[in-house]
């Protein structure tokens, strides 16, 4: 298991730079803050795209009956009713209590138990076996990790040979006019919606923070690459407003 890297290293925490200890615990605060609010928010923000958006992420995901599938940062549980839906196992880890429980609960309402485990963890430091799994998913979770290198060969190392990681995440517009009118709606409207919706504007401030200092479409591509994966290759959604990014275990 990978240990932790040097501390004293800094990280952004949205346009801020703090240090890593510190960033793991801001991140860790937004989200037990939102946890009870936060589907209802991201469809708000997305204007209900997201559904579509995730959907398309476990469609391209290629499951099989039967393969295991870990879900990273998934804790609102929607990855992983798609994902049983295509008959795959999957185990659920996210590092917040509070959006572990609200996505478990979720799914038990829905009668979704089969097939999925949830487990409180750490991406930077995941409590499974080597080759362990068939597909790792990570969806708008891979942003708030604190050490992103280290999370990235944490998930290969758990990926079977010829398993595939997948990340869906916020990226980088491609279309300046559609870029200028999407910063006014992130840095406007949704921490406005956020302190009318969840009773948080610093934490969707922050969201729209942190998007902007997350590597580009073809960085986060080369981090994937150093990470050990092959066949890395992205597609945008929206214009680039999000990106799915897959890449191969050889």
């Amino acid at each position: 298991m990978t240990q932790p890297s040097d501390s004293s290293q800094r990280s952004d925490f949205g346009f801020r730079d703090v240090s890593p200890q510190e960033k793991t615990r801001l991140v860790g605060e937004v989200f037990t803050e939102v946890a009870e609010r936060y589907d209802i928010m991201n469809d708000l923000m997305s204007l209900g795209i997201h559904r579509l958006w995730k959907r398309l992420f476990v469609k391209g995901c290629g499951l099989v009956p039967g393969q295991h599938m870990l879900d990273l940062a998934g804790g609102t549980g929607d990855i992983a009713a798609l994902a049983v839906a295509e008959g795959a196992e999957v185990t659920v880890a996210d590092i917040n209590l509070a959006m572990l429980s609200v996505g478990r609960a979720r799914l038990e309402q829905r009668g979704l138990v089969r097939n999925l485990n949830w487990v409180q963890a750490n991406a930077e430091a995941l409590p499974f076996a080597d080759q362990h799994f068939d597909h790792v998913t990570i969806a708008f979770g891979l942003r708030n990790v604190t050490h992103r290198d280290q999370a990235l060969q944490e998930m290969v190392r758990v990926l079977r040979p010829g398993g595939q990681l997948h990340i869906m995440e916020f990226s980088q517009v491609q279309t300046p006019a559609f870029k200028a009118l999407y910063d006014r709606w992130s840095f406007d409207v949704m921490p406005w919606l956020g302190a009318k919706v969840a009773g948080s504007a610093d934490s969707y401030q922050y969201l729209a923070e942190s998007i902007r200092r997350f590597p580009d479409q073809p960085s986060l591509a080369d981090m994937m690459r150093q990470a050990g994966l092959v066949d890395v290759d992205w597609r945008n959604l929206s214009d680039g407003i999000c990106a799915i990014h897959r890449g191969r275990r050889p």
